[in-house]
């Protein structure tokens, strides 16, 4: 499904809308290469910003196994730095919700409460 699918649904007008104010209305023809693409997974994220930009730290959360006494640890290793405009940012934010609406629709709401997935799954 691409995001053309979604112009109809009210997040859809409003990327549209957008899209236009930035380009003063024109026609625009995007073109898009996938020539230098790198894939990561990240199973855990943190954000930060500034008054001009969004800063998104991707990674993964491992567990550091525990020193006898000592609390286990959780290590964050930040992987990829995403930095965004807060237009841009917004735009995700929708694009986000919609791909994320979507998927519920088709399989379920998605449990957030890792105690609530637990008992679902027993």
């Amino acid at each position: 499904m691409s995001d053309r699918d979604d112009l109809g649904t009210p997040e859809g007008q409003e990327i549209e809308n957008q899209a236009r104010e930035q380009t003063g209305q024109r026609q625009v023809q995007l073109r898009v290469t996938e020539q230098n693409m790198q894939t990561c997974y990240a199973n855990a994220f943190r954000t930060n910003g500034t008054a001009e930009e969004v800063i998104l730290d991707f990674g993964l959360n491992l567990v550091q196994p525990a020193q006898q006494g000592e609390p286990v640890q959780i290590m964050f290793n930040v992987k990829e730095r995403v930095i965004l405009n807060y237009y841009s940012a917004k735009r995700l934010t929708l694009a986000l919700g919609q791909a994320i609406r979507r998927h519920e629709e088709q399989f379920g709401e998605i449990e957030l409460d890792v105690a609530k997935r637990r008992r679902q799954g027993t």
